[in-house]
């Protein structure tokens, strides 16, 4: 049941306008995971979703992230932005430093092809933090 709902969440043409909605769309696919999950919600110019794939898993504490695959993946879907998105299972909110040096390299990697990088959002069962919101993006 859960998959069901987190899969109409993730609808194609949904549109997602800010982190809250991110997050509410995603919680179901990634809050039962007890190892860290990093995915990407593919976006159209006007925030529709046009695709969400679940790239890399990981241990309790980290997953490793290539963005070649991000931006094969972006290219694949056609996308115009992009939300990147992972999980911390052991519910702490906060952004780690790796965190943020992902975020990074990922957003300069997409913009040689034109990709915009909205936001990288983190949840957990404590709620979500968005890198945008923090003013870290």
């Amino acid at each position: 049941m859960a998959q069901r709902l987190a899969r109409r969440r993730l609808a194609r043409g949904r549109i997602v306008r800010n982190p809250a909605q991110a997050y509410e769309a995603l919680q179901a696919e990634l809050l039962d995971r007890d190892h860290e999950v990093f995915g990407v919600v593919y976006l159209d110019n006007r925030h529709r979703i046009r695709g969400f794939e679940e790239l890399f898993r990981g241990s309790i504490d980290g997953a490793a992230v290539y963005a070649r695959e991000v931006v094969k993946e972006a290219l694949r879907h056609g996308a115009a932005a992009a939300i990147l998105v992972h999980n911390h299972p052991s519910g702490h909110l906060e952004p780690s430093a790796a965190d943020e040096k992902i975020t990074a390299r990922l957003r300069q990697a997409l913009e040689l092809i034109e990709v915009r990088v909205l936001d990288h959002v983190i949840v957990s069962v404590e709620g979500y933090v968005s890198l945008a919101e923090l003013g870290k993006l």
